[in-house]
């Protein structure tokens, strides 16, 4: 018989590994998913709740709960509302407040100071998106080493990345050593991608740690423009100097 619940605390792709690992030598686990967060085990009789929540917390801070037909209806009329463009409303949304405030911090006498716009508009991004990220570091850290190169490799890179961000955004604000910072932000940006694209051309569905964990869109292509928009506003403005 097959036996659903619904889990508390899963916020990425990493908290499903780590409880299938945690579960897995103890019960018949069929599928853990994250959105909905659900896990089903296949089993003769109901395990008992207890044990179930005595494994799992020993993988974080998860909770299992007997999950109803209503609440699993309602996950999936949720999950197909939520499709195309909708899903990724929380990085347009602040991608647009962050190019208008830099159009209008450069708009002077109908003309655009573009270079100051490029400017501006790097440090709204690097410092809203490392905001974003720092709010659940660790979180953050977990959700990242899932797709990026060097944080599936090395955990701690993962808890460097934000502050790397946020070094960015100062420097472009401050405006100190421009060329190194531009120079850096193609570096980063750019390894960053490759950790994108990798999982993109595995088909490998990941949730965006671009926003942390507070807002959740799923990994696509949008995150792959993202970073190479980026790249390339940095080395426009290499060539521009």
């Amino acid at each position: 018989m097959k036996f659903t619940y619904h889990i508390e605390g899963m916020h990425c792709a990493a908290c499903i590994e780590k409880i299938k690992l945690s579960l897995s030598p103890h019960f018949k686990v069929i599928e853990v998913t994250l959105n909905p967060p659900r896990l089903q085990i296949d089993a003769d009789n109901p395990p008992l709740l207890s044990d179930l929540n005595a494994h799992i917390s020993l993988a974080g801070k998860y909770n299992l709960q007997p999950s109803t037909t209503t609440e699993e209806q309602s996950f999936n009329t949720s999950d197909k509302n939520q499709s195309g463009l909708s899903t990724y409303y929380p990085i347009f949304l602040i991608a647009a407040y962050i190019i208008g405030v830099a159009f209008i911090k450069n708009f002077h006498w109908l003309e655009i100071n573009w270079q100051g716009w490029m400017n501006q508009f790097m440090v709204g991004f690097f410092l809203v998106f490392s905001a974003f990220k720092l709010l659940d570091i660790r979180g953050f850290a977990e959700g990242y080493s899932t797709y990026d190169l060097l944080a599936r490799r090395w955990n701690a890179y993962g808890y460097i990345y934000p502050f790397l961000e946020l070094s960015l955004g100062i420097l472009y604000l401050t405006q100190w050593m421009p060329t190194t910072t531009q120079l850096a932000t193609v570096i980063i940006m750019g390894f960053s991608s490759l950790g994108v694209i990798n999982s993109l051309l595995k088909k490998q569905k990941f949730q965006c740690a671009c926003l942390g964990t507070i807002l959740k869109v799923p990994l696509s292509s949008i995150t792959l423009i993202e970073d190479l928009t980026m790249v390339i506003l940095a080395a426009i403005a290499l060539i521009m100097r």
